[in-house]
């Protein structure tokens, strides 16, 4: 009787192959993770990661191109190694990787006459490997370091160099990425900028860049609102230019415009920033005063003194003149603001009709 077969025993696996296959997953999830970054730094921080994880080595760099310089912009060691730093491209391993394009393998630094010494001596580093970020006009490096003599394997160099080959095209997808940013960014400036401007132009009266129409009705309405829920009075004023039409006559438009921009001027001056000043249309001004202490008259009067001072002054071919209407508003007034300045400018036509029977008079 035969005995019986002897069980196979299962295959011992290949450690190298173990490893490689440990090793290719961890870069695939390098990779994905890479197509995901926004920024270099987070570059930086996915690659020094991968490195060290891909070879299980004791120190990682990711050491960028900049200015015929090898600036070493992050790390992950187990100690200190050169993150900050700048070298020269000619005498730093690095560099020696990013001109001759191709993975420089060092299993000892101390006999190789490509490493600048007294840069590794304060180091744990005996040995390492440097691959070029783009073997094609390469950006940057990436460095593998060990603590003790190690000769890198092929297939560890392979996948170290598709890490920095995959590090390049996200690079380029976050320079890309910027750009994108930045012209959505300047785009959306733009328009704001361009929306502010079509908002202060509906606003905003061209000829002498006070509040228009539109714009006085928008602020001035708020301010009496805020009045009101404060307790404070305020003034509403309407004011109509006297003799504008004769001044378009008889010296032109041009100057007409001067006279009703000076006027707009002596409002501003007159106004504090908290007033609310219009252009109401062709020789009209509107304002809308807030607590000014004085009553109604005083204001009048002060706009009047303003006036007489700028006619003293000023060499114009006209003297600045208007009739002008004011109402006060306590704080109890519930009066819209169109009634109020209904009201001023009823006061405002009164005086201007009390002017022609007292010019007629003479």
């Amino acid at each position: 009787m035969s005995a019986p077969p002897v069980p196979l025993s299962p295959p011992v696996p290949d450690t190298a192959d173990s490893d490689y296959v440990r090793g290719m997953a961890r870069l695939l999830r390098a990779v994905q993770e890479l197509s995901l970054a926004r920024s270099l730094p987070e570059i930086q921080r996915i690659v020094r990661t991968a490195a060290r994880e891909l070879t299980g080595c004791d120190g990682a760099t990711f050491v960028l191109r900049d200015n015929g310089k090898c600036y070493y912009a992050d790390e992950d060691a187990i100690a200190p190694l050169w993150k900050g730093s700048r070298f020269p491209l000619e005498i730093c391993i690095s560099g020696w990787a990013m001109l001759n394009r191709t993975a420089a393998v060092i299993p000892d630094i101390y006999v190789d006459n490509r490493i600048p010494h007294e840069a590794y001596r304060p180091t744990f580093v005996k040995s390492l490997v440097m691959v070029p970020i783009r073997t094609l006009d390469p950006v940057g490096a990436i460095g593998n370091y060990w603590a003790h003599e190690r000769q890198p394997t092929p297939r560890e160099i392979s996948l170290l160099q598709a890490l920095a080959d995959s590090t390049s095209i996200a690079m380029e997808n976050v320079q890309i990425y910027g750009e994108l940013e930045q012209r959505v960014s300047d785009r959306t400036a733009a328009l704001e900028q361009a929306n502010e401007e079509i908002r202060r132009l509906s606003l905003t009266d061209d000829l002498t860049g006070l509040n228009n129409r539109r714009g006085f009705h928008l602020l001035a309405n708020a301010a009496l609102l805020a009045a009101r829920t404060h307790g404070h009075h305020c003034t509403v004023l309407f004011l109509d230019v006297d003799g504008l039409k004769r001044v378009n006559d008889e010296d032109g438009h041009d100057v007409g415009d001067r006279l009703i921009t000076d006027v707009a001027e002596v409002l501003r001056r007159c106004m504090s920033v908290s007033d609310i000043v219009g252009r109401w249309g062709g020789d009209e001004f509107c304002a809308l005063v807030s607590e000014f202490d004085d009553g109604a008259a005083a204001l009048e009067l002060r706009l009047r003194e303003a006036f007489r001072r700028f006619n003293d002054r000023a060499a114009r071919p006209y003297r600045l003149a208007a009739s002008i209407g004011v109402v006060h508003v306590p704080h109890t007034d519930t009066s819209s603001l169109d009634e109020l300045l209904a009201r001023a400018d009823e006061a405002m036509y009164a005086e201007k009709r009390a002017k022609l029977i007292a010019d007629s008079a003479v």
